[in-house]
């Protein structure tokens, strides 16, 4: 390994540590803080990390392991189940926003050839830019979420059939010499270029039938987790190698290689030996955009760019508006799910590379078309942030303002927030008591159910101060925070922290590490949702091997209590990995010795007659946090 080559990745991430707190902190998101460093960083400012062939280097490493789980993750089932939402949305995205561009390239003076190629390769969405943004917001699950998965989904298996194309149009286009040498696909005729990239793509998707996954079964059979790792490693690599043989990128074969191997028994197994590494990975990608950020060429003719630039964010966003209405996303959702996908994607550099391989448009036009790409990359967090910040609370809030104004008649001392499983439970254990409480939730579908079966729900999000005031925050006694995205769900108590200190604020908690960064907030009363749930059934499996009701679930309440005083210890450790290793491992030899000492001084636990009756604590029992 070169010096070099550490000195660069060194650089890298540095970079990384120093500009992606930063870009979280103001509010903008992982992805802005990358972009940033690779453009700080790259040829063009300090230049840190060498020329610019190095930085594609890094790039294409990158978005070949990137793929590779994009891929992974179509699961046939899951492709099926949402067929009519994926190929609706996304052929109308990628049918209107090629056919545009092919109009536009070809007002200018392309002939309809280069213009088409162009136009394709402009309607993908970066599928990593835009899914990323959304799981960090907690917005997978939403209506723009879903419609987002459909049309990139729809898009990265587009890129095949495009590939198979680009060498008929290239046949049919004027052709000029490249100078250098020439590639095995670019010897053939186009006719022959269209069969040996179908052919590629055949014997990729064919050998994961009858090579792969026996290959996999017999290196599982063996028992080494390391070794089953390096075989998979080693597939993909083949897939990428044998694309870059008959002249294609070697990211569309990571990216079949996923595909194939997502309908196996290890799909799960490979998902777990990668996933460490692909935050880091996504990272790499997004500085390497950043940092090849051709600014010299910019420079040279800024309003070009400028044009180009905002005219290709501009025609995709119109059509994402059209087609989010024709799927019936609401406005807010419509211009979060437009607004994310509005930017020109990774695949592009893919298709860019094989348009100018195919000499269908000039190197300048190339070149030009990918610096487009990484800026619209780098707008996209920016364009997020100031709808999220600026335009939905401006514009897209009037219409659901007189909704919830008519329909938040109700202000009960209790505010519930999030009425999903968790937040379902406790509001139906509430009115069975006889406590009404003044449900907010902000999926539409499901408060329209909701109503049906009974519910007085009322559809608005609860992070928005207007509608806070509205439920009469400023009133009520106490606020349940159980909304499903903890990320969420802290801004909410942030928000009502600082605005309703009068508020006592009862907190869901996803797991122990979401209850960590709640006790940071000062939040006291936490309740992890699985925890409960855990020790009622390990009450009810020792009442099933004999043991007394009463005792059995006296067992689980001191398990409780000494697993929450555990909680406050261990949270002040978690930054330190040794530590909480160790002390983790302590409090568990300690919660055992102290269960133990109490069977001993209250004999009945290990009695074999129970009282039929579960114990309810009363509010005076609660602990610290749950």
């Amino acid at each position: 390994m070169s010096h070099s080559f550490l000195q660069d990745a060194l650089i890298y991430l540095a970079a990384a540590i120093v500009f992606v707190p930063v870009a979280k902190r103001l509010g903008m998101g992982s992805v802005l803080g990358y972009l940033l460093a690779g453009i700080m960083i790259g040829p063009f400012f300090l230049g840190l990390v060498g020329q610019k062939q190095e930085v594609i280097h890094f790039a294409e490493f990158g978005v070949v392991m990137m793929l590779f789980l994009i891929g992974l993750e179509l699961e046939p089932a899951h492709f099926w189940g949402m067929r009519r939402l994926i190929l609706g949305s996304g052929a109308v995205q990628l049918g209107a926003t090629t056919l545009l561009f092919l109009a536009l390239f070809a007002a200018v003076g392309l002939h309809w050839q280069a213009a088409l190629a162009l136009g394709l390769a402009l309607s993908m969405s970066s599928t990593a830019i835009a899914l990323q943004t959304l799981r960090e917001k907690g917005l997978v699950q939403t209506q723009a979420g879903r419609c987002s998965f459909a049309v990139l989904l729809f898009q990265d298996i587009s890129v095949i059939p495009i590939l198979a194309v680009l060498p008929l149009l290239a046949t049919a286009a004027v052709q000029t010499g490249t100078g250098g040498q020439a590639t095995f696909l670019e010897r053939l005729p186009g006719w022959a270029q269209t069969i040996a990239v179908l052919a590629a793509v055949g014997a990729v998707g064919l050998s994961g039938r009858f090579v792969i996954v026996p290959f996999l079964r017999f290196i599982g059979r063996i028992n080494l987790r390391e070794l089953f790792t390096a075989s998979a490693l080693f597939i993909v690599m083949a897939a990428a190698f044998l694309m870059e043989l008959v002249g294609l990128s070697p990211a569309l074969g990571t990216f079949l290689a996923g595909v194939v191997l997502a309908n196996t028994e290890y799909r799960h197994e490979l998902e777990s030996d990668i996933e460490p590494f692909k935050g880091i990975l996504l990272g790499l990608f997004f500085i390497s955009v950043g940092a090849s950020i051709n600014f010299s060429l910019i420079l040279e003719r800024p309003l070009t760019t400028a044009a180009l630039v905002c005219g290709v964010i501009a025609i995709k966003f119109v059509v994402l508006l059209l087609t989010g209405r024709l799927t019936r996303l609401t406005f807010d959702q419509n211009l979060l799910f437009s607004l994310g996908l509005a930017q020109v994607g990774e695949f592009a550099f893919v298709l860019f590379s094989f348009i100018r391989q195919l000499n269908l448009v000039s190197a300048e036009w190339t070149d030009t078309l990918m610096g487009v790409t990484a800026i619209s990359m780098t707008a996209t967090p920016l364009l997020l942030l100031l709808n999220e910040r600026f335009i939905v609370p401006r514009f897209g809030v009037r219409e659901e303002e007189a909704k919830q104004a008519d329909a938040i008649d109700l202000h009960t001392p209790v505010i519930l927030a999030g009425f999903g499983p968790f937040g379902s439970t406790i509001g139906r254990f509430l009115r069975a008591n006889g406590v009404e409480a003044t449900i907010l939730d902000n999926d539409s579908d499901r408060v329209a159910l909701l109503r049906k079966m009974g519910f007085k729900v009322f559809y608005g999000d609860a992070t928005r101060i207007d509608i806070l005031q509205a439920a009469g925050a400023d009133r009520a006694r106490i606020l349940i925070a159980a909304i499903g995205s903890p990320a969420i769900n802290q801004d909410l108590i942030e928000k009502v922290q600082r605005l309703f200190p009068n508020l006592r604020i009862l907190a869901r908690a996803e797991n122990r590490i979401d209850a960590y960064e709640l006790m940071d907030m000062g939040i006291s009363d936490i309740y992890r949702e699985t925890l409960d749930t855990s020790i009622r059934m390990g009450v009810d499996c020792l009442v099933t091997l004999g043991f007394r009701r009463y005792s059995a679930t006296r067992a689980g309440q001191n398990f409780l209590k000494y697993d929450e005083a555990a909680l406050q210890k261990l949270a002040a450790l978690r930054h330190d990995k040794s530590a909480y290793i160790f002390t983790v491992r302590e409090q568990y030899q300690l919660q055992e010795q102290l269960l133990a000492t109490d069977r001993e001084v209250n004999p009945t636990l290990g009695d074999h007659a129970w009282d039929s009756e579960m114990y309810v604590k009363t509010p005076a029992e609660d602990p610290p946090a749950r």
